[in-house]
């Protein structure tokens, strides 16, 4: 709930999806949440964070509003509010460390 707080995105509605899958359905997992209204929360690890960012540019869109909030609740508790895009290059030149959690905005109404 932090990192949904912190996000600044909408919190009245969402969805927890935990970790995404490693490669068995994953794809198509990722297309069903593109069309999601509500805010999407998602668990990620550090090693991951960058594949996972690309794929969500893919599948979402590269200006999709998104957060990253890592070692919630600890001394180096951080988030990062952005679009996918903005958010990928910061972490492509500074690698994380941690505890991630992912929260994504929900797709527009169409």
């Amino acid at each position: 709930m932090p990192a949904l707080v912190n996000s600044g995105l909408p919190n009245d509605r969402f969805v927890f999806e935990g970790f995404l899958p490693l490669k068995k359905g994953r794809q198509a997992r990722l297309k069903l949440l593109s069309q999601e209204q509500r805010t999407i929360v998602l668990y990620v690890s550090p090693h991951k964070l960058n594949k996972t960012l690309e794929d969500i540019a893919l599948y979402f869109g590269a200006a999709r509003l998104i957060s990253i909030s890592r070692e919630i609740s600890k001394v180096f508790e951080e988030t990062r509010r952005g679009t996918v895009q903005s958010i990928l290059e910061h972490f492509t030149n500074h690698p994380a460390k941690g505890e991630i959690v992912l929260v994504i905005s929900g797709a527009s109404e169409t």
